[in-house]
């Protein structure tokens, strides 16, 4: 019976349903942490580019700064000849070394080969010009006949050519004034800046691709990100309303079955699929045990017919009715003698054979019951004494039929006493009928009196 029943099931398993819910929002969860990763990464990467950007114009800056710087102090020496700023010039180059430090660090950056022969060339010019710078503090320094010792080392040790050491002091001075003011000293330096600028194009142009590849991925995350987080959402509604459809509503349909006394309707999960089948069977057992048992309350277990408690309880029913009825009393004649004489089984037959009789005779909305050993009763509803011989048919066609058995049953007489009630089963009825019975037993049984008429 078990299997039968999980074969008429056909609803989809909270099991199954949980589990799937389950390893999908597991499945979203991860895709969320790993966008919200990649969104963290990508955030980054355009911070990077952003900081990158900002290190490069600061560098940039500090190489004008430094290569200024440079020029000033060199052109001042070549101007006043003091010595002072061919050691400040010095001081830069050796020790602060603003140009190259900056030039250094642009170079750590990650640029294209083009950006980078950009910035090669800047070095190499840098170079190039600080040699020049040096040569005309030299040529200053010879002729103002500055001992060696007194100069910087890097200056000191440079050497004049056989041509400009053969220049006079002023012309040696013009010419160093020369080096450093004129066109050629100016466009070597606007060259140095080209090429810084020319790489800080490129690499600003290699950082806004970054930048905007980061922007895009960043983007593109966000959207992943949220497209997971809706279909969660999505994910969770569903979630609600399979829980509405699969449990809240069969629970509050069961419990209105429930409370009304009827079968379950099958309708839900799997699961309530299957309680539904399970309480229904039980419901059906329990409601057949239960006629079962009003059925035994209410009725003889021998005849089958109505008992008296059931005939008592119609009896109190039928006291506020308003239409008229007929109470017959009946007692089986002699049935002692047959139970000695043919025992005890025959005489159960008998008792069975007039119950019988009754219920066949008399209509249906009669009420024929056992109301003792042998004695039974019957309730006829809307009748009057004007229809005395319906009753009258029906007690002789009875008491044919027992007189001239055809069973193998021995004869059987009845003796019946009848009354009449213009409304209801009022208090008297029973007295009148029972009375009318006594009247018949007392003048040689087997036949039927009224009450009206004693």
């Amino acid at each position: 019976m078990k299997d039968k029943k999980q074969n008429n099931v056909r609803g989809v398993k909270i099991r199954t349903i949980n589990g799937v819910m389950i390893f999908l929002a597991c499945v979203l969860y991860i895709l969320v942490i790993y966008a919200t990763l990649q969104v963290s990464l990508r955030y980054d990467e355009l911070v990077s580019a952003t900081n990158n950007y900002i290190a490069c114009e600061k560098n940039a800056a500090i190489v004008r700064e430094g290569s200024d710087y440079l020029t000033e102090e060199v052109r001042l020496f070549a101007v006043t000849a003091e010595l002072r700023y061919a050691n400040d010039y010095m001081k830069e180059v050796n020790q602060t070394r603003r140009r190259e430090k900056a030039l250094e660090e642009l170079g750590q950056f990650t640029f294209s080969q083009k950006a980078g022969e950009y910035l090669e060339a800047a070095l190499f010019n840098s170079n190039k010009l600080i040699s020049r710078e040096l040569y005309a503090m030299k040529l200053v320094s010879v002729a103002h006949a500055y001992e060696k010792k007194s100069l910087p080392k890097e200056v000191g040790d440079i050497q004049l050519t056989a041509e400009d050491s053969e220049l006079s002091h002023e012309e040696m001075l013009l010419k160093a004034q020369d080096m450093v003011f004129n066109d050629t000293y100016q466009e070597a330096k606007e060259e140095i800046m080209e090429d810084i600028g020319q790489f800080l194009d490129d690499i600003v142009a290699e950082m806004g691709q970054s930048q905007s590849k980061s922007v895009h991925a960043l983007q593109n995350m966000l959207a992943q990100q949220r497209g997971y987080i809706s279909v969660l959402f999505v994910l969770n509604i569903m979630v609600f309303i399979m829980n509405i459809m699969l449990v809240m509503r069969p629970l509050r349909l069961y419990i209105n079955c429930i409370k009304e006394g009827k079968l379950m309707q099958i309708t839900g999960s799997y699961e309530f699929q299957y309680l539904a089948l399970t309480y229904n069977d039980i419901f059906e057992v329990n409601t057949a045990n239960q006629e079962l048992l009003r059925h035994r309350a209410d009725h003889d277990p021998l005849t089958g017919i109505s008992n008296r408690g059931s005939f008592d309880r119609l009896r109190e029913i039928l006291k506020v009715s308003a239409n008229p009825m007929a109470l017959l009393l009946i007692d089986v004649d002699e049935f002692k003698k047959i139970n000695d004489g043919y025992g005890h089984n025959t005489g159960d037959l008998v008792l069975k054979k007039v119950a019988g009789l009754l219920q066949d005779q008399f209509r249906s909305e009669d009420h024929p019951a056992r109301i003792g050993g042998d004695e039974f009763a019957v309730i006829m509803t809307d009748i009057t004494p004007e229809r005395k011989d319906v009753i009258i048919h029906k007690l002789s066609s009875i008491g044919l039929e027992l007189k001239n058995p055809k069973d193998g049953l021995p004869k059987v007489t009845l003796s019946v006493g009848i009354a009449f009630s213009p409304k209801g089963m009022d208090e008297g009825l029973y007295q009148q009928s029972d009375k009318a019975l006594y009247y018949v037993k007392e003048h040689g049984r087997d036949g039927y009196k009224f009450y009206d008429e004693l």
